[in-house]
C-alpha cells in the first residue's frame, strides 16, 4: 500500500513556494491556505495531487482552480471578518471554505446541484457553515444583496448586470471577462453606482453558463 501523502508539509510547501512567493502579502489570507485541506476538496484519484501548482478536475467538466488563482482572487477582493460574500461556482467549495475561514458570510450559486450536494457535505464535514444555493449564478442571490464582495469562478462575456446591481457601494468584485477560452482577470469597485475596473493579467476558467453569461 502506498503511503499517504503528508498534507500538512504539502500545504505549508504551497503557502510559501506557489502562494507567498509570488506576491500575496496578506497574512490572513495565507493563514486561511495553511487551515483550509485541500485535499478534502478534489477526487480521490487526484488526491496525491491536490497540492501541486495547477488546476484540477472535479466531476461534471469543471475543475478546482490553481491555488495561486484562488489566491490572487481572495486578496484582491481583501474579505474581512462578517463580510457578506456572493460566490459564484461553488464547485468544489474549496474557494467557499477559504472564505468561511476568514470568517466571512458567504452565499454561493452553484449550477450543477450534484457539485452544491458534495460541496455542502465537505463544508459541513470540516465545520464551515456556508449557504449554498442550485440556480444560475448570472443573476447572483437577490435575497441577501447587497454584497461587499462578489467572486464569480468562472468566465464571462462580459459582468453580468445582476451581480453589479447586488455589488453594495464600495464593494468590489473580482470576475474572469474574456472568451470561452481565455480571460483577463478583472477587479472592479462599485462608486457612485458605477464599476471602476482593473485588468489582473489573463487567466483560464471554465465558461460561465446562465442568462447573463454563456447559453
Amino acid at each position: 500500500m502506498a503511503e499517504k501523502p503528508d498534507y500538512e508539509r504539502l500545504r505549508k510547501f504551497m503557502v510559501e513556494h506557489q502562494i507567498r512567493a509570488r506576491g500575496i502579502k496578506n497574512e490572513r489570507v495565507l493563514s486561511a491556505f495553511l487551515k483550509v485541506p485541500r485535499e478534502e476538496f478534489v477526487s480521490n484519484q487526484f488526491k496525491s495531487s491536490a497540492y501541486d501548482d495547477c488546476p484540477l478536475p472535479i466531476d461534471y467538466s469543471q475543475t478546482i482552480s490553481q491555488p495561486y488563482m484562488v489566491a490572487i482572487m481572495t486578496e484582491l477582493t481583501n474579505p474581512e471578518k462578517d463580510d457578506r460574500v456572493l460566490e459564484i461556482g461553488t464547485g468544489s467549495g474549496y474557494q467557499t471554505a477559504i472564505l468561511c475561514e476568514l470568517g466571512c458570510r458567504v452565499f454561493s450559486v452553484e449550477k450543477i446541484p450534484e457539485l452544491a450536494e458534495r460541496a455542502k457535505k465537505i463544508l459541513e464535514k470540516l465545520g464551515y457553515n456556508a449557504n449554498i444555493m442550485v440556480g444560475d449564478g448570472t443573476l447572483g442571490w437577490e435575497q441577501y444583496a447587497p454584497y461587499k464582495i462578489i467572486i464569480v469562478t468562472a468566465g464571462a462575456p462580459d459582468i453580468p448586470q445582476s451581480l453589479i446591481e447586488q455589488l453594495d457601494e464600495g464593494g468590489r468584485i473580482i470576475i474572469p471577462v474574456g472568451t470561452l477560452y481565455s480571460q483577463d482577470l478583472i477587479r472592479a469597485i462599485k462608486k457612485k453606482g458605477k464599476l471602476i475596473q482593473e485588468n489582473h493579467g489573463g487567466c483560464q476558467f471554465v465558461p460561465l453558463k446562465g442568462k447573463e453569461g454563456w447559453e
